[in-house]
């Protein structure tokens, strides 16, 4: 099955999702709007919400609560790619110029500290400690992740595992917990949740194996 099939069948949640993603990055801050705007249509593939999407799915939930946890998977992926693009002093990102190329990184960097506090505030919304949990402990891992990053990129003596443990941490760590906490919306048992989380663990790594291999 390729991608535009998985798609189609939560075309309908994909589309709710955007729509939550654009009325939570409005703001009466004018470059806020802008820059969000920017990022979110810049052709992103949404690959990690979908796999939300069809984790809940798997899992057999039937609410809503899903939507609103994917998007917040995606707001926080969004203010990764605005830290990173400045950390790299990345030019171009999706054949189309960065957020900081066009109006700076101090932009850039505050846009991104708006879009990771307003994931927060989502998170508080739902009102479950369980995802406050999980997501505030995925996001520590991806900054963890961005450092070490940061200390392999200019050693010729980095090894695979440094690399992996990379790219497990900045990467996988968040699809990882979207799985994770699709799976518990539905109130599955203890190993199913388990395994969605590992399913999403290593699905996140061969995404970024393969990213980067095509960079």
């Amino acid at each position: 099955m390729d991608l535009a099939a998985m798609r189609a069948i939560v075309a309908d949640d994909l589309q709710a999702v955007n729509e939550i993603i654009l009325r939570r990055l409005s703001s009466d801050v004018v470059l806020i709007n802008q820059v969000g705007q920017h990022i979110v249509y810049s052709g992103g593939k949404r690959v990690r919400p979908l796999v939300v999407l069809l984790a809940a799915r798997a899992a057999g939930y039937r609410g809503n609560r899903h939507l609103d946890l994917a998007a917040i998977i995606e707001l926080i992926h969004t203010a990764t790619l605005l830290h990173d693009d400045v950390v790299d002093d990345s030019q171009m990102r999706r054949n189309q110029e960065t957020a900081n190329a066009l109006w700076g990184n101090e932009a850039s960097v505050l846009v991104g500290d708006f879009i990771y506090s307003r994931s927060f505030q989502m998170m508080v919304s739902m009102d479950s400690m369980r995802v406050m949990e999980v997501l505030s402990h995925a996001t520590n891992r991806i900054a963890e992740g961005e450092v070490l990053q940061l200390l392999n990129c200019n050693d010729p003596d980095t090894t695979n595992e440094r690399y992996l443990e990379v790219i497990r941490r900045k990467t996988a760590t968040l699809f990882e917990a979207g799985t994770r906490l699709a799976a518990s919306l539905a109130e599955v048992t203890a190993a199913q949740e388990q395994a969605a989380a590992d399913f999403g663990l290593h699905l996140g790594v061969a995404f970024q194996l393969a990213d980067d291999a095509l960079d």
